[in-house]
């Protein structure tokens, strides 16, 4: 069945703007009577019809609303470096919101290469993999933000930064994370966190940890990371 974002959804009806009208009724042939569904960004699912097939105004009947659809007992952020390779961040965005992130933040480090992401691209990714997963609430995309400005937050629920430094001694994620808590967890960019950073961490009450005894990439270690929280959930 066919998802539509539809973030400013209200009342019985609702109608898609011409290029998804048009991708409808024209390119997946879509008729009168169509079973699909709706997603608000808001935890929201709309199970509905297709009430007018028209190419370029498609309406769509409510028939059943789904709140809270499979909402989490958890928060997950991550603040994770962006990447020299657009892509790979990219990447990591898809399939940390497939699995379940809550927020993500592009964390600027001393050894962080590239300072900026697309911000309009990327939750264009976020959007799509939200439709891809069946997933009714929007994962946020934070602006870039500072490591010195993370850490000096408030964060919520457990904080944790994932490095590869035998400075200090590291637990397993699973050794420092319950069930139905939330978290905030720092990824470092390509070159790790500093010896500075983790320190400046540390006193902020973060807990080190390492995801396994392989050395990641940044992106795989933040999609690994998401699965862990997600994976004791369940």
């Amino acid at each position: 069945m066919h998802i539509f974002y539809a973030p400013d959804i209200s009342g019985n009806t609702y109608i898609l703007d011409e290029k998804e009208s048009k991708h409808s009724i024209r390119v997946l042939r879509m008729t009168r009577g169509t079973a699909v569904r709706l997603i608000d960004g808001r935890g929201n699912l709309y199970e509905g019809y297709i009430s007018d097939a028209d190419s370029r105004r498609c309406m769509i009947s409510i028939s059943e609303v789904k709140t809270d659809y499979e909402k989490r007992n958890y928060r997950l952020h991550i603040a994770i470096s962006p990447l020299k390779n657009p892509d790979r961040f990219e990447w990591f965005v898809e399939k940390s919101v497939e699995i379940g992130v809550d927020e993500i933040t592009p964390l600027i480090c001393k050894n962080t290469e590239k300072q900026s992401v697309k911000q309009d691209r990327i939750n264009n990714i976020i959007v799509s993999a939200m439709k891809q997963s069946i997933k009714a609430t929007t994962t946020v995309l934070n602006e870039p933000c500072s490591f010195k400005d993370i850490i000096a937050s408030s964060g919520e629920g457990i904080k944790m930064i994932a490095h590869c430094s035998n400075s200090t001694k590291r637990l397993k994620i699973s050794d420092v994370y319950r069930k139905n808590e939330n978290a905030l967890i720092l990824i470092g960019p390509e070159g790790d966190f500093n010896d500075d950073e983790i320190s400046a961490a540390l006193s902020n009450s973060y807990i080190p940890v390492h995801l396994g005894s392989s050395r990641l990439r940044t992106e795989t270690a933040g999609v690994a990371a998401c699965h862990s929280i997600y994976f004791i959930n369940q």
